[in-house]
């Protein structure tokens, strides 16, 4: 018998290579405005008995060879501590090559569990929380629902790093809409330093129809930002990052295919944010919602 998983797929590029035990179906929160995933299922916590049975089936057809795993859906995090620890255990006894095990966690789901939770997922075999900050605006937080305040993602944030966890951490360029393209920018990097993520991956929000905001969209209440604009908040973002982390623009979403260290890379990627400003908008993939 094969793996089974319900819903489409939804999982970092970065583990893209990575074995999928799907742990929860869809996502306990579901309300953020900008996101059309998950919106067909009802968000539940899968048996644990049947998780363990995924990943015996996964030892049985993969063989002990497996060096990746990443735990589905939506804010697999909220799985209580002791059961998500016997997943962790059972992946590490089938895979004994295994090099890294993650997750998403939004900071609403990390608030749930305090620092010695974390430190035990840690010591179980968790590598990686994957967090969608997305913005570290408030006003644009609030519009988009997002179910987090600033300083509850950047608690959040801090408490992953405490217990030994590496911190991916999202940020969505163009969230807050051509009016709050600065703020959005300006606070987000405020966040973000004071999180300290060991990653932070860059997106360029991109419309889908099955998002709340399609219809604002639509109507002309949100607007996007232009390429260019978008590449200038990008350029403020990036000026105003001080924590040392690894900036990764691993998404099509992008407009420019950016990447480096912070802080010692941070000259180079300014640079080449304006080596693109100077070509043409036509040049550039636009995201229009009508696409």
């Amino acid at each position: 018998m094969g793996l089974r998983y319900e819903g489409t797929v939804y999982r970092p590029p970065s583990e893209a290579g990575s074995l999928l035990i799907q742990t929860t179906i869809g996502c306990p929160h579901n309300k953020c405005r900008f996101c059309g995933m998950y919106k067909d299922l009802r968000f539940r916590i899968r048996l644990l008995e049947d998780i363990l049975e995924d990943l015996d089936r996964a030892r049985d057809y993969y063989g002990p060879e497996v060096r990746t795993v990443f735990f589905p859906d939506g804010n697999s995090i909220v799985m209580k501590t002791a059961s998500m620890v016997k997943v962790l255990e059972r992946a590490r006894r089938n895979f004994p090559r295994l090099e890294r095990a993650t997750t998403y966690g939004a900071a609403r789901y990390l608030a749930l569990k305090d620092l010695e939770e974390l430190k035990t997922l840690a010591e179980a075999g968790l590598s990686r929380v994957h967090m969608g900050l997305e913005s570290g605006d408030e006003e644009t937080l609030k519009a988009m629902r997002k179910g987090a305040t600033a300083a509850e993602s950047a608690a959040a944030g801090r408490k992953v790093k405490e217990a030994g966890l590496e911190l991916s951490v999202y940020y969505l360029v163009g969230l807050g809409g051509r009016t709050r393209l600065t703020e959005h920018a300006l606070a987000s990097a405020s966040v973000l330093n004071a999180m300290g993520p060991d990653f932070i991956r860059l997106r360029t929000y991109y419309p889908v129809k099955e998002a709340p905001l399609w219809e604002d969209i639509q109507a002309g209440r949100f607007e996007l930002p232009s390429p260019h604009e978008a590449l200038r908040e990008l350029r403020l973002l990036i000026s105003n990052l001080e924590t040392p982390a690894l900036v990764l623009s691993d998404h099509v979403s992008n407009y420019l295919n950016l990447s480096g260290h912070i802080p010692m890379d941070k000259e180079d990627m300014l640079n080449e944010i304006e080596a693109a400003l100077s070509r043409e908008e036509n040049m550039f993939r636009r995201h229009l919602p009508h696409l």
